[in-house]
């Protein structure tokens, strides 16, 4: 069984339950992941939470683990967390 390692959730987002699972399963991320700044914190678990689909979360979620743990500081090609930048909010139509 793998030890739960706490960590911190991003600027307005808490860290879902999916997320602290697969990064106690991939401790060798964890220090990358918690060196990032809140508001990269933030936007990583947007990106996951944001999708409808269970398959698209998944994948995200394992993108997350991989681009983190390779030195990637935010998600690539997004305009960021809708929730806390009101110019991103054009590219999410579909935002509930």
């Amino acid at each position: 069984m793998t030890d739960k390692v706490e960590v911190p959730g991003g600027k307005l987002h808490e860290m879902p339950d999916d997320i602290q699972q697969a990064l106690n399963a991939n401790p060798d991320m964890i220090a990358n992941r918690n060196n990032l700044t809140p508001l990269a914190r933030n936007e990583w678990i947007c990106r996951v939470t944001i999708v409808k689909k269970a398959e698209t979360r998944e994948d995200h979620v394992r993108r997350l683990i991989e681009d983190v743990r390779d030195g990637e500081k935010r998600p690539c090609c997004r305009p960021g967390c809708p929730h806390r930048r009101e110019s991103a909010k054009k590219w999410f139509k579909k935002l509930t």
